[in-house]
């Protein structure tokens, strides 16, 4: 068949959940959006962007492949599960250009399928049906297929769950989506709310990166210690006011001393400097600063984080890894869903 046409519906970033009536409540989980099409025989897996998905993800292709129905399209989260915990860093390993190594990685950590909408089912479009019927559609549909790798994810009509999930959700979720009960599907379109999730963590300044022209700082580089007292790069912070980037870069100079690091450290080119070698300066651990950071990924902030204050109260050693909050699995989820259900009743 060829290609469909059609882009996922997305979600308009706000600051807080929706408190009336008429909304539903999602977790955004941590891992890849995608389509699924089954046509007759055929299977299609696009992603957000409509990039073919199918040949590094050969097991959901063979799963949907099995289901006895042939024609459908799901919207989703591939999601893929190491020891029960989620790995974004899997996910992005199986974006490989060989087809063995794909192989290979498909048999020893396969992935999964989270459910959240069906589009279609038995070649009735339900795009304009509302959300409501479309999920009634899905939890049959998962009810009659879904089995370890074809997951229905959770949702709650109460705000209260929704904001349990975010409190203790973990690494696992990108944060809670709302979706309109009696709304349709709009393909391409942000018509979804969502809340992401964020924590703050007290970091040891561990180096710093220098402004091109060097006459300023561009970013901080932030480490944890483990339990051995070792320090270790987590991660950095650049948003630094460009009058306080010349100050600061005084402020740093005199406690330059190697090495800075004494467990893992920056390296060169990595996914964030886009690939280019990037010289550090390091520093004595003497200065603490508190930042705010979304995902962690392997003991590391995934993204950059955004420089909350400078903690002068907080010695050094007490910047420890444990601060990090890691994934949680998914069927943690559901038990966090049922216990808070269970206390508003």
């Amino acid at each position: 068949m060829t290609t469909p046409d059609l882009s996922p519906m997305e979600a308009r970033l706000v600051a807080a959940l929706p408190e009336e009536t008429g909304w539903q409540f999602e977790p955004k989980w941590d891992g890849f959006r995608a389509l699924a099409f089954r046509r007759g025989s055929k299977v299609d897996i696009l992603s957000k962007s409509g990039k073919p998905l199918g040949r590094y993800f050969p097991e959901i292709v063979e799963m949907i492949e099995a289901v006895g129905r042939d024609d459908f399209t799901l919207d989703g989260e591939l999601i893929l599960p190491i020891g029960g915990v989620l790995s974004f860093d899997a996910l992005q390993a199986r974006l490989h250009p060989a087809p063995s190594r794909i192989r290979r990685l498909s048999h020893d950590t396969p992935a999964q399928l989270m459910l959240f909408d069906c589009l279609r089912l038995d070649g009735r479009d339900l795009l304009a049906a509302p959300l409501q019927a479309r999920r009634r559609c899905l939890e049959r549909f998962h009810q009659e297929h879904g089995g370890p790798a074809l997951l229905l994810s959770d949702r709650t009509e109460r705000i209260e769950t929704a904001r349990a999930w975010l409190a203790q959700g973990g690494g696992a979720l990108d944060g809670v989506v709302a979706k309109q009960l009696h709304a349709p599907y709009r393909p391409g379109e942000r018509a979804m709310l969502k809340v992401k999730q964020h924590r703050s963590a007290d970091c040891v300044v561990g180096g710093f990166r220098r402004t091109k022209e060097g006459g300023g700082v561009a970013s901080l580089l932030l480490g944890l210690y483990d339990d051995a007292g070792l320090l270790h790069h987590v991660g950095f912070t650049s948003g630094i006011a460009a009058d306080a980037r010349g100050p600061l870069l005084a402020r740093l100079e005199p406690l330059i001393d190697p090495p800075g690091f004494t467990g893992k450290a920056p390296g060169g080119p990595s996914r964030w400097n886009n690939g280019a070698e990037s010289a550090w300066e390091p520093l004595c651990p003497e200065l603490v600063v508190e930042v705010l950071y979304d995902q962690v990924t392997g003991d590391r902030f995934r993204h950059g984080t955004r420089l909350l204050r400078w903690r002068p109260d907080k010695a050094p050693a007490q910047c420890r890894m444990e601060q990090l909050i890691h994934e949680l699995r998914p069927a943690e989820l559901s038990t966090l869903t049922r216990a808070d259900d269970s206390r508003q009743a």
